[in-house]
């Protein structure tokens, strides 16, 4: 029987823009709270294929945008190659007062070990710097996830804490990590996101795309029928007119290095 094989880079930047392309879209309001100036230099931190780097290149400024998968740097230099792109880690920037701004859109819940990355974050700004973030809040997509654990228990298999691949925070919860690392809170918002997945298999595109880490090594064939299963139980509540709606909750922030 045919396994899933786990890799350490699993994004198909390909499909990302395709059918995920709402990620790149809904990050443009948020580089309106960034608001940027002209000729600041702006870290964007899981910078995907490189979308909102290039709006930020267009509002002059210089940008450097990274991201833990190579698959997804090497598909934003491909697409705009006057921008610089390079793989790194939100926990090792490697970068030391160097950054007017760091933005970040739809990585940070990620990246686990969160504080470290803010530490991180917090050491690649300037004095006076400013750190722009949005990702996903407590209860984000939760219909969703709830009823991939409940199908894979009902199948008898083990669903372990650390098969979850997202961080999911409170605003309190984020708010306090921030303080903690240093930054001054100056903005904080969890809201509900209603978000349209593209076509008839959405949900089974999202959950390709983004819940790989649910699955680990597990056959295709059971792959395949806890996904069905899925798409099932929740066609009633997630399916309107033909659409599917992911359940995701937000949260967005805006803290100042003093």
């Amino acid at each position: 029987m045919e396994k899933v094989k786990s890799t350490k880079d699993t994004w198909n930047p390909n499909l990302y823009d395709v059918k995920h392309s709402f990620v790149s879209k809904y990050g443009n309001d948020l580089v309106e709270l960034l608001a940027p100036k002209e000729g600041e230099k702006i870290l964007d931190v899981g910078c995907g294929t490189g979308d909102l780097a290039k709006k930020l290149y267009d509002s002059r400024v210089d940008v450097v945008g990274v991201d833990k998968s190579k698959n997804m740097i090497l598909q934003a230099t491909s697409k705009y190659p006057n921008i610089r792109f390079m793989v790194r880690d939100a926990t090792d920037l490697e970068y030391d007062n160097e950054f007017d701004a760091v933005f970040s859109n739809a990585a940070l819940h990620w990246v686990k070990p969160a504080k470290k990355a803010l530490i991180s974050i917090f050491n690649s700004l300037k004095q006076g710097g400013r750190f722009v973030a949005e990702f996903g809040g407590k209860g984000n997509v939760q219909m969703i996830t709830d009823e991939i654990i409940k199908q894979m228990e009902e199948l008898g298999l083990e669903f372990k804490a650390e098969q979850f691949p997202w961080y999911f925070p409170s605003i309190g919860e984020y708010s306090s990590l921030m303080e903690e690392t240093g930054f001054r809170v100056l903005f904080v918002q969890h809201y509900d996101r209603p978000t349209v997945l593209d076509g008839k298999d959405g949900l089974k595109n999202w959950i390709e795309m983004f819940g790989s880490g649910f699955f680990g090594d597990m056959s295709e064939s059971k792959k395949d029928y806890i996904i069905k299963e899925v798409e099932n139980n929740l066609k009633e509540t997630l399916c309107k007119d033909g659409h599917w709606i992911a359940d995701y909750k937000r949260i967005r922030v805006i803290g100042v290095k003093e």
